[in-house]
């Protein structure tokens, strides 16, 4: 099946992951022209849409993932299940995990198959409207592969964990709180549209605007794989609203992403290891928001660790969320311990995740840039609403590449 094919432009760039002609790294394609415009041989494409879908399959192991489904299906049917509430959200999202994993592989399958009859369809009718509508399905697939090819890359030793997510202002006064607080509604809003669950633990609000700190939860399996790439330090360049000259300003926030720390992990903490502080909650500009001292704030003696909590109204649950994130905290602390130790028997510095990692540029033009990956896109304004999954991706094929 041969069709005439024309070229379309991408307002986002990834040089590390250039997207070829079909949008699947690798995909087969011939072609010749007729009159400058190019002739594609859809079988061709065809098989190598299935080809790569095949090698996605064998990675994510479907067969393995239904069993897990039909196990998890059998322990959330139990009488009991809710007798442990935490137990019971765990496993009632993970199995909604697993189930949508699954769907959105054999729905995926369904398209690519029915690719095939929709061309036939459209050279057998000589159907203009229909070969639009093949084409734009087939980009369509495209993109879903590509997608869920990255999903395959996630097979770190933490990547199915959920995540913790830790940002604080740095540099920038003002700017850079009102900059940590955009960033989390960031994180926040592409969770939302994700339709990922998550808890904020704490939230110290700065005195003008914005926020010295916040820590988060994303509860969903895979999250921290997804998300580990955004550890680091992000810059922001734009006329301050808070500067009554309007000079252009530059601040800057890290983000740390930790994965939550499961039993098997075994990190256990002294109870004569910690400083343990009660306080009272705050919210913007100070408030109060409880009567009682209900917030906790825990030191790690040996390693100085600080992390609080203040979002439950029981000071038993949030020394719980405390202990949890600074679990996590010893957790990634070791991760990077070896890490450090395997890049020096191979004689390799290592990847510092402290540098500058991404540029948010308002002004004097607008550009949000991943400084490794050198994706780019031009409206900061979608990126700070969620649309981050450009740089996840290229984030992700990046850090494989440095493994290798």
């Amino acid at each position: 099946m041969l069709f005439a094919s024309g070229g379309a432009g991408n307002c986002a760039t990834s040089p590390t992951h250039p997207q070829t002609a079909t949008g699947v790294e690798g995909g087969a394609r011939r072609s010749r022209y007729a009159g400058g415009v190019a002739v594609v041989d859809v079988s061709e494409e065809l098989k190598s849409l299935s080809s790569t879908m095949e090698s996605i399959e064998a990675v994510l192991d479907l067969d393995k993932l239904r069993a897990d489904v039909a196990v998890l299906e059998e322990q959330a049917a139990a009488p009991s299940l809710w007798d442990n509430p935490d137990e019971a959200q765990k496993i009632t999202s993970k199995l909604s995990h697993l189930q949508a994993e699954v769907r959105k592989a054999e729905a995926l399958r369904g398209r690519i198959d029915d690719l095939g009859v929709l061309f036939e369809m459209a050279e057998e009718e000589d159907d203009p409207d229909t070969r639009a509508e093949a084409e734009t399905e087939m980009a369509s697939v495209k993109k879903a592969l590509d997608e869920m090819e990255v999903r395959t890359l996630l097979s770190g030793e933490y990547d199915s964990r959920e995540a913790l997510v830790n940002i604080r202002a740095e540099a920038g006064g003002v700017d850079a709180a009102d900059f940590a607080e955009k960033l989390q509604r960031m994180y926040l809003r592409w969770a939302e549209q994700k339709g990922y669950k998550t808890e904020i633990y704490e939230t110290s609000y700065a005195e003008e605007a914005g926020i010295k700190s916040t820590t988060f939860a994303v509860q969903i399996p895979y999250a921290y794989g997804q998300l580990s790439v955004e550890q680091g330090t992000h810059r922001l360049v734009r006329i301050s609203p808070f500067d009554n000259q309007g000079r252009r300003q530059t601040s800057f926030a890290g983000v740390e992403i930790l994965p939550v720390v499961e039993q098997t992990d075994h990190i256990e903490i002294d109870e004569s290891e910690l400083r343990v502080d009660v306080y009272r909650s705050s919210g913007p500009g100070g408030q109060g928001v409880n009567t009682t001292d209900s917030a906790v704030r825990l030191t790690h003696l040996p390693t100085g660790i600080v992390v609080s909590c203040q979002n439950e109204r029981s000071q038993i649950q949030n020394k719980a969320s405390a202990m949890n994130v600074l679990q996590a905290k010893l957790l990634e602390r070791r991760r990077q311990e070896e890490q450090a130790a395997m890049d020096a028997l191979k004689g390799d510095g290592g990847n510092s995740w402290g540098n500058q990692m991404r540029s948010y540029v308002l002004h004097p033009y607008q550009m949000v840039k991943d400084l490794r990956t050198d994706y780019e896109v031009g409206n900061p304004e979608a990126v700070f609403n969620g649309e981050i999954d450009g740089f996840l991706e290229a984030g992700i094929r990046w850090r494989k590449q440095q493994e290798k």
